[in-house]
Order: C-alpha cells, then structure tokens, then sequence
C-alpha cells in the first residue's frame, strides 16, 4: 500500500489567468472571419453599412465583383438596387436605408425583407430574400451579417 502526503502549510493561491487572444476577438471579427470563406451568400457590414466580409457567392450573386474588391465599399452604393414596379427605377436613398442589413443596423433588430438587385448591366433583376441580424462589438452594435437567398420564380 502506498503512502501519500499532502502539505496543508501553504495555503492555495490560484494562477493568474491570462486570456486568451480569441476572447479579445469581437463577434463582428468572428463573423468577418467567418462570412469570407462561406459557401453560403452572406455578408458582414460594420456601424457605418460599409463591407467588411462577403462570401464569394454573396459577392457574385449581388454582382459585387472579387471579395476582396468589395471591402470597405458602402453598401447601398455598390449595390444597384431598384424597386418592386414593373419598371424597375432605381431605388433613392431614402428607401436604401430600409433593406434588411441596415435596416437591422438602425433598429438593433432582427430584419428580414426582400431586394430587388440588378447585379451588372444587361443582366435581369435578382430578387433575394434577405435575414440580418446585428451583430455586438462589446456593449454595442458593431454591424449585421446577412444571409441571402435568391427567390425564384
């Protein structure tokens, strides 16, 4: 039988803790990370609807061009959104505000809604079904990721 001793003379002092690189990581960060190697159609956009991540299938579905290319282009103007009617006029800034990435950026909110998106000229109009949701950096809202999904006919 073996014989064990315990020192009860010092007393227990836990190990400072240091934390970890990926907890000083905001989930906007996370996100971005995320969203560029996606196979799904999504995207991150920070406070100001600038984008900060595209998968490449968001990025070719909307006609954004190369990812990379995207990055840091203000939402509502490098996308050519048009409305719902039959001649399909581009949508006024005004209105811009209200798809679903932004529209969850102001409100702090789920949203969810359709666009309708020319994605380069001489290609018909896309309607994708789009589901934000904002993301935190901290305490606040830092920006949405989207998900988006083309409607078809």
């Amino acid at each position: 039988m073996a014989h064990v001793e315990l020192s009860l003379s010092g007393a227990f002092v836990p190990q400072a803790r240091t934390p970890s690189e990926a907890e000083f990581v905001t989930s906007v960060e996370r996100w971005s990370m995320t969203v560029a190697v996606a196979a799904e159609p999504c995207l991150v956009i920070d406070v100001n609807g600038s984008i900060l991540a595209v998968s490449p299938s968001c990025s070719e579905l909307l006609g954004l061009g190369k990812p990379a290319d995207a990055i840091g282009q203000r939402l509502n103007a490098a996308l050519h959104l048009i409305d719902f009617t039959a001649g399909g006029g581009r949508l006024e800034e005004p209105e811009t505000e209200n798809i679903p990435p932004l529209l969850a950026l102001r409100s702090e909110r789920l949203a969810r809604g359709l666009m309708r998106v020319v994605p380069a000229d001489g290609v018909p109009a896309l309607t994708v079904d789009a589901v934000s949701t904002p993301l935190q950096a901290g305490d606040r809202i830092g920006g949405t990721l989207t998900f988006l999904s083309p409607v078809r006919y």
